[in-house]
């Protein structure tokens, strides 16, 4: 097949639009279900329980980042000889290295940066509370100190996260692999229980 076919090349960029249009409504989807969940939680919540939360989030996002890191660097042939010998997991993170784009976009571009979006709401809302609850005649000196917590966890997190990705991109890959193929057959399971009842 010629490189310049325009049947191909009309082909990919449909496929390219549809992914870009997919990953937009993920995004929308996945922003407001988290932001709306966070902002609940954190709406009847003390300082502390809402500290959690923001931890909570910023670490959602850095492991997303180590996945997306992990998936891009693994090598696939490890898999091979696993998938050979029927280790559960293993099809799975084939797949995973397959769509390695994919999957990082979405883990890295999508997950990492709602996460970003979403701690720095949930760091306002934060400083609202301290404000509130100390009555600081310095409202801005807060808002820096929290947003500077913020970006330092996020960056240092990621950083950190980065590394271990690169140097265990293996492990990861299987680990999350492994937690696929147990969500898929959890209908399974619950199949092979109504059965010896």
């Amino acid at each position: 097949m010629s490189k310049h076919d325009p049947a191909a090349a009309k082909k990919e960029r449909n496929k390219t639009i549809r992914w870009v249009v997919t990953i937009f409504l993920v995004t929308i989807v996945i922003s407001s279900i988290i932001s709306l969940v966070s902002e609940e939680l954190m709406s009847g919540s003390g300082l502390l329980a809402c500290f959690v939360i923001l931890f909570t989030i910023i670490l959602v996002g850095i492991l997303f980042d180590i996945i997306g890191m992990a998936v891009a660097s693994a090598d696939e042939k490890p898999f091979h000889s696993m998938a050979a010998r029927k280790v559960p997991g293993a099809q799975q993170a084939i797949r995973l290295l397959r769509n390695a784009e994919r999957v990082s976009s979405i883990c890295n571009d999508v997950v990492g940066d709602i996460c970003g979006v979403v701690s720095g709401s949930a760091s306002a809302t934060i400083t609202a509370l301290i404000l509130m609850n100390s009555q600081s005649g310095w409202p801005r000196g807060v808002s820096l100190a929290m947003s500077a917590l913020v970006a330092g966890l996020t960056v240092g997190g990621k950083a950190i996260g980065k590394t271990f990705a690169m140097n265990s991109a293996t492990s990861i890959v299987h680990l999350v692999g492994r937690m696929i193929y147990w969500f898929n057959h959890i209908p399974d399971m619950f199949r092979k229980k109504k059965k010896r009842r």
